[in-house]
């Protein structure tokens, strides 16, 4: 049983390799309410979610499940204590996203320093036809050569947007709970959260939420950062108090922010960033590359084939 199949396979991927381990259930999404969950659960001993929650009273009232599979990194949708208990294996996709997200990060740091997209509109609008001279610009222009980059969380993705970051000519400060002597170069240390804070010009965030990182970058933390500083947030919309964001975008203090993700999503319409000045947001596509999503069915598919060949791997609760 799949709840969830949309986002990771629109139609553009084959379902057709998982069909070989039992009859198959798809559905494009689930709504998110227990009742409907369990109703589309039905008998089956193996399902697979993607957000749909997999809360205890879900759990406990589907007593056939043997398996849960996460078509994702995160596994927060699933009470992996209650599965737990229940001996049920549940299963995530680490490290399927890796590069497509670090790519990602960079596109939107080059469109905050060149807004390829507005000047190409411009463009397409015949201000450069009716333009007095050869070129124009209607935003500064950033040169990224010699900046700084603050990375907070140095797990794969982080390493990758590093490892890019320093292609471009940008130094890299480093924040994370485990320090890497082996990962430092001339152009890359580590340091602590004040140091970065202080010394970045532009701060990109590949951290975990957690108790410890929820709400990072708040006003507080803004305040010590630089003045015209830019914010990347490609990991958890939880990371950023939106509001003192938003405050602190009118104000100018930050110069820009590039956004994938937000605190609930799909987006609300009150969300403080949809107004903010200089803020740049896309709706949670940097994992999203054909080739990525291959990759995580993939890898779902060979999880799934372990579990039955009884040498589960990537299990997130035993």
């Amino acid at each position: 049983m799949v709840l969830d199949g949309y986002t990771l396979n629109p139609g553009d991927l084959s379902w057709q390799d998982l069909e070989q381990f039992g009859d198959l259930t798809i559905y494009d999404r689930t709504a998110y309410d227990n009742m409907t969950i369990i109703q589309n659960i039905a008998d089956a001993e193996i399902v697979f979610t993607n957000k749909t929650p997999l809360p205890e009273e879900v759990l406990t009232k589907t007593k056939h499940i043997k398996y849960i599979g996460v078509l994702a990194t995160g596994y927060n949708v699933v009470d992996i204590e209650v599965a737990k208990k229940l001996g049920i294996i549940v299963t995530n996709v680490p490290a399927y996203s890796t590069a497509a997200v670090a790519q990602f990060t960079m596109a939107l740091l080059l469109e905050m320093c060149h807004h390829v997209g507005s000047h190409n509109t411009a463009v397409k609008e015949g201000l450069w036809s009716s333009s007095l001279d050869f070129c124009f610009w209607k935003h500064p222009l950033i040169e990224l050569q010699g900046k700084t980059i603050g990375i907070i969380g140095f797990g794969r993705i982080g390493q990758a947007t590093a490892r890019l970051a320093q292609a471009f000519g940008l130094m890299v400060l480093i924040y994370s709970r485990r320090r890497e002597p082996e990962a430092e170069t001339e152009n890359c240390t580590f340091v602590d959260l004040e140091e970065l804070l202080a010394k970045s010009d532009i701060i990109s965030l590949h951290c975990p939420l957690s108790e410890s990182t929820q709400g990072i970058i708040n006003m507080n933390n803004i305040n010590k950062m630089k003045d015209g500083v830019m914010i990347i947030n490609t990991s958890r919309g939880g990371l950023v108090v939106e509001k003192d964001l938003s405050r602190a975008l009118k104000s100018g203090k930050v110069y820009s922010a590039a956004v994938d993700v937000v605190s609930s999503e799909p987006i609300g319409l009150d969300n403080p960033l949809l107004k903010a000045k200089n803020c740049i947001i896309t709706p949670h596509i940097a994992w999203a590359p054909l080739e990525s999503r291959q990759r995580l069915m993939d890898v779902a598919i060979k999880n799934l084939e372990a579990y039955l060949n009884g040498t589960p791997v990537h299990v997130v609760n035993f």
